[in-house]
């Protein structure tokens, strides 16, 4: 059986998305990133970043959420155009999502929520090239239902991981200015897999308080 290192953040959610999509039985193994569960030695044998998700297949560790997602579209031979076909364009959009979306998401949130200090230059930045890619991905879900020709992909889910966390990255207000990717995210949220994957997280008890230990666990450079 598959082993799912996960938690509720948005990379290891959309690995779920594509797992419950799969209809693939996994055991699901929570890291409590407030905890510190990320440094353990036999965690850091699979991951050496200390970084979630990581899928764990017979002799096969991969880590990074779209690693993960090439890795069980290729195994399974679902969600994913064949070579020859949009296999370029996804590759494309996965990558834009991996490299873009995904980092600029993240230190938006930070410097928004969690920074000791307010920064205004930083939320600034941050805030800016997160809406930015948000915008390329509204333009281009405008003229089309899903992200790579007429099917639903790995990509579509790697984009939702993110997206449902707009109104925590850019405000609630975000979404009024991003109609066709509100849609896209929509449709997918709605989707049994993808409540299956939201709410695998409510199986666990995570850490919920961001106190000391929890800075201490996710942001190391506050320790030097």
């Amino acid at each position: 059986m598959l082993k799912f290192f996960f938690n509720g953040s948005p990379n290891p959610t959309k690995v779920a998305l594509l797992l419950e999509e799969l209809g693939l039985p996994y055991e699901p193994i929570p890291i409590d990133t407030r905890k510190g569960d990320q440094f353990a030695p036999d965690f850091l044998a699979l991951n050496p970043n200390g970084k979630v998700p990581v899928l764990v297949d017979d002799a096969d560790v991969i880590f990074d959420s779209n690693a993960i997602l090439l890795y069980l579209a290729e195994k399974t031979g679902r969600f994913l155009p064949p070579l020859g076909s949009d296999r370029a364009p996804l590759l494309s959009w996965l990558m834009f999502v991996a490299t873009g979306v995904g980092p600029f998401s993240g230190q938006a949130v930070h410097f928004r929520h969690f920074a000791p200090e307010q920064v205004p230059y930083a939320q600034a930045r941050y805030s800016f090239e997160a809406r930015r890619h948000y915008d390329v991905l509204n333009a281009h879900l405008a003229q089309r239902r899903y992200l790579v020709g007429d099917e639903y992909t790995i990509a579509d889910m790697s984009a939702w991981g993110w997206a449902r966390m707009i109104p925590f990255v850019l405000g609630e207000t975000a979404w009024a200015e991003l109609p066709h990717l509100k849609r896209h995210h929509d449709e997918i949220a709605a989707r049994p897999a993808a409540v299956r994957a939201v709410g695998l997280k409510d199986r666990f008890a995570f850490k919920s308080e961001m106190d000391d230990e929890a800075r201490a666990n996710m942001f190391r450079h506050l320790k030097s």
